[in-house]
C-alpha cells in the first residue's frame, strides 16, 4: 500500500469518522513535597485511563476500511497522535522522533514556549508515545529555569478490534519535578 494512498483528511474520515469516548478512570493528580532535602522540590503526578469505542464496520459493504495499526504507522494517524492541530509547529528529527513546539503561554511579564521531544513507537498490538525531552525557550531568565523542572511522560495505546464492540484503551502518565529556585530575576 502506498502512503500517499492513505493519507490526508478523506484517509481520516474513513478510517475513524466518529470515535465513541467512554471513561475507564477519573484523572489521579498527586503532589508532595520532600522536606528532608535542603532543596524543596515538588512532585507532581497526572493519570489518565480512557476507553475509546471504534466504529463498526460491515467488511461486506464495499468501503475499503483499516486496522488501527495501519492508521497508527501511517504518517496521518502520527500527526493524529501527536494532536498536530494544538501544537504551535512540529518538526521530525527522525523516522519516529518529533520535536513538536506547544503554545506560547504568556504569564505577567514572561513569555516561555514549552519545546518537547516525543518518539511514537507503534507495533502491531501497541502504540508508545513517550517524552524524551521538556525545555523551555523564551528569555534568558525563564531559560535558566530548566535545569529547575524535569518531565516524563508515557502515553499507551492498546487496542481490541476483534471484540463485538471494537475499542482503544489510553493510558497516560504525566511526572514533573519541579525544585524551588532562589533566583528568577
Amino acid at each position: 500500500m502506498e502512503a500517499a494512498a492513505t493519507t490526508g483528511p478523506a484517509f481520516l474520515s474513513v478510517a475513524f469518522p466518529k470515535l465513541n469516548r467512554r471513561r475507564v478512570q477519573i484523572k489521579m493528580v498527586q503532589k508532595s513535597n520532600l522536606s528532608d532535602s535542603k532543596q524543596k522540590k515538588a512532585y507532581l503526578s497526572a493519570t489518565r485511563k480512557e476507553r475509546i469505542g471504534l466504529p463498526n464496520y460491515d467488511v461486506g459493504s464495499g468501503v475499503k476500511t483499516f486496522h488501527i495499526r495501519e492508521f497508527l504507522s501511517d504518517p496521518s494517524g502520527v500527526e493524529a497522535i501527536l494532536n498536530v492541530k494544538a501544537l504551535q509547529s512540529y518538526q521530525s528529527l527522525g523516522s519516529d522522533t518529533y520535536r513538536c513546539l506547544l503554545p506560547r503561554i504568556q504569564f505577567l511579564n514572561f513569555e516561555v514556549v514549552p519545546v518537547i521531544d516525543l518518539q511514537v513507537t507503534s507495533t502491531s498490538e501497541v502504540c508508545t508515545v513517550e517524552m524524551l525531552s521538556c525545555t523551555f525557550q523564551g528569555s534568558e531568565i525563564m531559560e535558566r529555569q530548566n535545569k529547575h523542572f524535569s518531565a516524563s511522560l508515557r502515553n499507551q495505546i492498546t487496542w481490541d478490534t476483534n471484540n463485538s464492540e471494537p475499542f482503544l484503551d489510553v493510558d497516560v502518565e504525566l511526572n514533573l519535578v519541579l525544585e524551588e529556585c532562589e533566583e528568577i530575576m
